[in-house]
């Protein structure tokens, strides 16, 4: 009896431990990076899960003390200040940040550049333009704008802005790169899982407490609170464009807040992109890229990229995809 007694005491202990034991989910909602994160982990508890979250928020707000074209402390500010003047020393992680930059320039045929932040603020979107603005406005608006004038060097590690007025901006990358760095920081601390949610550019790794897959849900751009289609994301990152919000009508026709570097002009056409690949980064670029590039263009592109997925909202509401993506509406 009295060993029977033991024994299940040991059990009940090590049921209890267990219970004590099982992981929890610790989520906060903040603004960085002048838009909204949403950072989720599984953690053992709930004081180990916010110490995890904090150390995330340092690392995004590191992050944008070198990339912030508006903090004039930033590394970014400084190449601005020194556009067409001489070539500036830069942090190995800017220098290599704009390196990436450039070749997804290149493979997009320019449709992403993040010297778009020389171009004038010609097009507004908040409800006062009554019609469009000239073509002269244009052409000098996208002038300075090129990735081939934006000018690297290994040896030195510098960047040179070749015409003065130049100016480069990460808003169409900065927030996925964030998002990167703030899961490689997390999953070298030993976090089991979780999501990094900068305002629908997002990244995972590892799965729900249940052991189920985190999923991405693909809404109606017409009413956002309905998913068309649920689809899973496994270790892996997805970023949205959309012009849900801002837009300009002109003449009856939609002109999304997503302008084309190369001419001036908003994109027309497309209604959202959600790119799905392993770098939160890549996301983030890519689907810029292909919103302005179009439908057919854009899925072209991504089906020649290993790894790499999309699903395109037309203007009519119509739903595109990349030749991987395979649709299970009934989930």
């Amino acid at each position: 009896m009295k060993a029977f007694l033991v024994l299940f005491c040991s059990l009940l202990c090590m049921l209890s431990k267990g219970q004590m034991q099982e992981d929890v989910t610790v989520k906060r909602t903040l603004k960085l990076m002048g838009t909204r994160f949403e950072i989720t982990v599984i953690a053992p508890n709930e004081d180990i899960g916010y110490i995890n979250i904090d150390e995330a928020v340092s690392e995004i707000e590191r992050i944008e003390k070198i990339i912030s074209s508006w903090d004039e402390a930033s590394e970014t500010a400084l190449v601005n200040k020194n556009a067409g003047i001489k070539p500036v020393k830069v942090s190995t992680e800017l220098y290599h940040l704009v390196e990436r930059a450039k070749k997804i320039s290149e493979i997009t045929d320019g449709a992403f550049d993040i010297s778009y932040a020389s171009m004038d603020n010609i097009w507004k979107f908040d409800g006062s333009m009554k019609g469009m603005p000239a073509e002269a406005l244009l052409r000098q608006s996208v002038s300075k704008i090129g990735h081939e004038k934006i000018l690297l060097d290994p040896i030195e590690q510098t960047i040179y802005l070749s015409e003065p007025g130049m100016r480069i901006g990460f808003g169409a990358i900065g927030k996925g790169y964030a998002a990167d760095r703030a899961k490689e920081l997390l999953v070298s601390k030993q976090v089991k899982g979780g999501v990094i949610n900068a305002s629908g550019d997002l990244t995972t790794w590892g799965t729900k407490v249940t052991g189920e897959k985190w999923l991405i849900g693909i809404a109606n751009p017409l009413s956002k609170d309905k998913v068309f289609s649920w689809l899973p994301v496994v270790e892996s990152s997805v970023a949205t464009s959309g012009n849900y919000e801002k837009y300009v009508m002109l003449d009856g026709k939609k002109y999304s807040h997503i302008i084309d570097p190369r001419t001036g002009y908003p994109t027309t056409g497309v209604n959202s992109v959600s790119v799905f690949t392993k770098n939160a980064e890549l996301c983030d670029a890519l689907a810029t890229a292909v919103f302005i590039m179009g439908k057919d263009s854009g899925i072209h592109l991504i089906n020649q990229m290993d790894g790499v997925e999309v699903v395109v909202v037309d203007s009519d509401n119509k739903i595109h995809k990349s030749s991987g993506i395979l649709f299970d509406k009934n989930q």
